[in-house]
């Protein structure tokens, strides 16, 4: 019965908005869907959980390879696997040769969590536009209305006119806003794991225990903004 009632006044809105409504309509729920895939997807790999991490990171910093591989192993972060394999492999292999080979994987790993940003994005900003588009569309079929009653204005013409047209640019803004803050929300997630992911490179290629006799120099940004 709830359906039913969703649905009907769904049906409403959409015959009183016309076909920006319905397109801003389909806008949120593919807007939904990505929001639902992206929260799964960020689960899954674990974002977030950085507190064995941080630990590994300040394990390496130390020198304890041992130690950092037993919280890298317990960690159900997907940076976890990458930095396993970058300790196993980083003393049998040519350091600045693996160093660039897993700044790419990690760059990639990242890039996979970006993945609908600019959908996300798109919606936000095209959203608002297509409303208020909706608004004009709709004033001037007002307008026309009041012109056609001729001499027999009556003012509620007009105002019904308005608050419908109006209604789009309401619907846009409904769409916006929840989009752009959820994208801000994911972008913040996602820049915490670039910088997690950074760390712990710089901290496997140039611990602390190394630095301070000599024995590695500094490096610049590792893990690369996606361009």
């Amino acid at each position: 019965m709830t359906l039913d009632i969703a649905l009907s006044n769904l049906t409403g809105l959409v015959d009183l908005g016309g076909p920006v409504v319905a397109i801003l309509l389909a806008m949120s729920l593919i807007s939904l869907a990505v929001v639902i895939y992206k929260i799964g997807q960020f689960v899954q790999a674990g974002v977030g959980r950085h507190d064995r991490l941080r630990r590994a990171s300040a394990a390496l910093d130390r020198g304890e390879g041992a130690r950092a591989r037993q919280l890298l192993g317990d960690s159900r972060s997907h940076l976890a696997p990458l930095a396993v394999q970058m300790l196993d492999r980083m003393e049998a292999a040519d350091p600045e040769t693996y160093q660039a080979r897993v700044e790419v994987e990690a760059a990639e790993r990242l890039d996979r969590l970006e993945t609908g940003f600019r959908l996300l994005d798109s919606i936000a900003q095209v959203a608002p536009l297509l409303g208020l588009f909706g608004t004009v569309l709709g004033m001037i079929d007002a307008f026309q209305a009041l012109q056609e009653a001729g001499d027999s204005v009556d003012p509620s013409i007009l105002a019904g006119g308005i608050w419908v047209a109006l209604m789009t640019t309401a619907a846009g803004l409904a769409v916006a806003m929840p989009t752009a803050l959820i994208l801000t929300w994911f972008e913040t997630r996602t820049e915490a794991e670039r910088a997690m992911a950074d760390g712990l490179i710089r901290r496997a290629f140039c611990p602390v225990s190394s630095a301070r006799t000599g024995a590695a120099e500094p490096h610049a940004a590792l893990v690369p903004h996606a361009s």
